[in-house]
């Protein structure tokens, strides 16, 4: 242990007001990447730069830096410090105020292994019915996707529609509770899509092809596997 982790006064994550400290840190940075037009591959501030600006303990803005690098934003580099992996797209402000990314993003952890699951117990369990949804669902989404209307309440309908599928009644209160964050990711991720060449929606919407097809299947590893590769890659088009 280092003596700065000695002396650091925060242990444990710390919550202050409903909001933890690391979660501010992440958005500190996120800001300074943002505003300072830093590009891919540029350094940022030193952890005990970083400390001093958000008056927090090294180790609180460590926990930061660690969030940041899994969603993809930032790469540690030994001995070197941290540097910007990828730049969140500046379209993500109008979908969700600043203080709320680093929690909104945070779901996608949560997703990958509830989501993940949900899609192989689908794929084994789906009745007939089961299936009819989600088949419906996935033909809304992509008349939403190919035209200019909305698609975030298709794309979330279809989601549900395979977590309903588990018959396992414990998995829609839990994927419920994470809509709002969810809804936001949708939003912005279909947002910034358009913003594109056409073959990124096209992507999304053969992700999602992908993941009903294993479940069609009953090919539970493959449907597993399907929609982890979705959501991470629903992860990177929130950056540029």
């Amino acid at each position: 242990m280092s003596s700065d982790d000695a002396a650091a006064p925060h242990s444990r994550p710390v919550v202050t007001g409903g909001e933890r400290l690391a979660d501010r840190a992440y958005t500190g940075i996120v800001q300074i990447i943002l505003d300072e037009q830093l590009a891919v591959g540029d350094r940022l501030p030193a952890e005990d730069k970083l400390a001093a600006m958000f008056g927090m303990s090294r180790t609180i803005v460590r926990e930061a830096l660690a969030r940041l690098a899994s969603d993809g934003i930032t790469q540690a580099r030994r001995g070197a410090g941290s540097y910007v992996k990828r730049r969140p797209s500046e379209r993500l402000g109008s979908h969700m105020p600043m203080a709320d990314i680093a929690a909104t993003l945070g779901t996608y952890e949560v997703r990958f292994v509830l989501e993940a699951e949900a899609a192989r117990l689908a794929a084994q369990r789906r009745s007939y019915h089961q299936m009819d949804a989600i088949e419906r669902a996935l033909e809304a989404l992509r008349t939403a996707l190919l035209s200019n209307a909305p698609a975030h309440d298709e794309d979330w309908l279809l989601h549900r529609a395979i977590a309903e599928a588990t018959a396992n009644a414990a998995f829609l209160p839990v994927f419920d509770h994470l809509q709002d964050a969810v809804m936001r990711i949708l939003r912005a991720g279909v947002d910034i899509s358009r913003s594109r060449a056409p073959e990124v929606i096209k992507a999304m919407m053969d992700e999602h092809d992908a993941i009903v097809e294993a479940i069609r299947a009953q090919d539970a590893d493959g449907a597993a596997l399907a929609m982890r590769w979705h959501l991470s890659q629903g992860r990177k088009r929130l950056m540029p």
